[in-house]
């Protein structure tokens, strides 16, 4: 049987990881390394956000910190946050989104635990991609919804994955 180190949060937060890590009730969580076509979708969504982003009134940013519980900090691969809050160094205010983007390496049990915990922090745009199947969800209550390629609306956020597609290299 497998033995958990458990690590104080200040020693998490002192700590620099590479890729960052998450931090996981003491748990340190080590996010799997994206390939080539993980990089890509994750470039392409940054562009397509950054070039929204004064319409919007929206900050983009990849692989930022958030403490979605007390114990509990993920890593979104993108992470859009409302630029009328004050700027934090980790984010302790709800995202309007949050995208994850699969890599080989994730596990079904721990994707969905992780948009859970997007959920339970009040973040209302949370997104899937799969680069493998070109597949896209949202999750709401609790469940993956497959999206249709029309865009997605997510308040003041209008995501046309057709567009971000398009931007993939």
């Amino acid at each position: 049987m497998a033995t958990i180190t458990t690590v104080p949060v200040d020693v998490y937060l002192r700590s620099a990881y590479e890729p960052d890590a998450e931090y996981i009730d003491g748990e340190i969580q080590e996010r799997p390394v994206g390939e080539y076509d993980y990089a890509s979708w994750q470039a392409a969504l940054l562009e397509y956000l950054t070039a929204h982003k004064q319409d919007w009134n929206i900050r983009v940013l990849a692989e930022l910190r958030v403490q979605v519980a007390a114990t509990r900090f993920r890593v979104p691969d993108v992470t859009v946050l409302d630029r009328d809050f004050p700027i934090e160094q980790i984010i302790t205010q709800p995202p309007l989104a949050v995208f994850e983007i699969l890599s080989p390496e994730d596990t079904t049990a721990r994707t969905l635990e992780k948009l859970l915990d997007y959920e339970r922090m009040g973040i209302a745009g949370i997104f899937l991609i799969d680069p493998k199947s070109d597949a896209r969800y949202r999750f709401h209550s609790g469940a993956l919804l497959k999206l249709a390629a029309d865009p997605v609306s997510s308040g003041r956020l209008i995501i046309d994955f057709k567009a971000v597609e398009a931007l993939l290299d």
